[in-house]
């Protein structure tokens, strides 16, 4: 079962038209012909807000069901949704990054790798009848980000199964040493920033490299964001919202906003408004100081200010 858009769009004024016709591509309709547009029939409520609109300004607008007549008809409907050629054009983007991989820097590549994973995900929240292609492509952004990690974030762990997280007193983790890899990226920085700011506030960090292979905690020392350390991937959790559900923190909305940012940095998915401005300052970072303390001081800035700052639809005035 399908949702059909019917419209005549008014003459005047323009804007409107201009309007609509975005809107419908960005919300992947299939063109029966011109003036008629398709969705499946679970996302029919998408088109009434248009046909309002239309309405409104003197265009007329109806929107039905229609039922193929036979599995041929169907075919034929759902072929007006078929993606092959977006994937297509978007693994052009992938092959392009992979082969400027070699010259690029961290915060450029990072970048465009971001830019990358979003593009897939507006593809994919469009394609209302994956295959194949879609599946290829989810495979080629995965190696991607093996890419990625393998040139700039040597040791990324392996996600442990999620058999739930242990809640802990942070009361007994009191004046430790944490370890972690140096070179700290998104997700260690915010940890060394979550550790210090809401969990052990004289934690020292020891820096690992990972020349060696993977790297192993010092005998005493607490370690996070690496294979086999006490803190690391679980599930689809990187290890900073894996310190906030162990230490009791996922209360605090304002750290589960930062969480998402440092999630789709890290591990992709669902793009969210922090994201790119947090990437490009600690890339930035980065570049500035090579010792990793002092990187850390400053990444815990960053966090002090994305904390406390107000979140994006709240507003902050005049």
């Amino acid at each position: 079962m399908l949702a059909i858009l019917i419209l005549t769009l008014p003459t005047q004024p323009n804007a409107v038209r201009v309007r609509v016709w975005r809107a419908l591509k960005t919300l992947g309709c299939g063109a029966l012909r011109d003036g008629a547009y398709l969705l499946p029939s679970e996302h029919a409520v998408l088109f009434e807000p248009l046909a309002a609109e239309v309405r409104e300004h003197g265009g007329s607008a109806m929107v039905l069901s229609l039922s193929p007549r036979d599995d041929a008809q169907r075919d034929e409907l759902l072929a007006l949704f078929d993606r092959t050629e977006a994937y297509a054009a978007w693994r052009d983007t992938v092959t392009a990054l992979q082969s400027d991989l070699p010259a690029l820097g961290e915060t450029e590549a990072r970048r465009r790798g971001r830019a990358v994973a979003e593009a897939l995900h507006a593809l994919r929240r469009i394609d209302y009848y994956p295959g194949a292609a879609a599946d290829h492509a989810q495979a080629a952004m995965d190696t991607l980000r093996l890419a990625l990690d393998a040139r700039f974030s040597r040791g990324e762990p392996q996600a442990q199964l999620d058999h739930g997280i242990e809640r802990l007193d942070a009361r007994k983790f009191q004046g430790k040493r944490w370890a972690t890899r140096a070179r700290p990226w998104v997700d260690r920085l915010a940890c060394a920033w979550l550790i210090r700011r809401f969990i052990d506030p004289q934690a020292r960090f020891i820096w690992l490299s990972d020349a060696a292979g993977t790297p192993s905690a010092p005998r005493g020392a607490l370690g996070f964001d690496f294979d086999g350390a006490r803190f690391t991937h679980v599930g689809s959790r990187v290890t900073f919202e894996v310190l906030i559900a162990a230490f009791g923190l996922d209360g605090d909305a304002r750290l589960q906003r930062i969480a998402g940012a440092v999630h789709v940095l890290d591990a992709g998915g669902i793009p969210v408004p922090e994201a790119a401005g947090l990437e490009s300052v600690l890339g930035g970072l980065r570049e500035l100081h090579a010792d990793d303390d002092a990187l850390a001081a400053a990444a815990a800035t960053v966090f002090d200010a994305l904390y406390a700052s107000p979140a994006p639809s709240t507003g902050t005035g005049a």
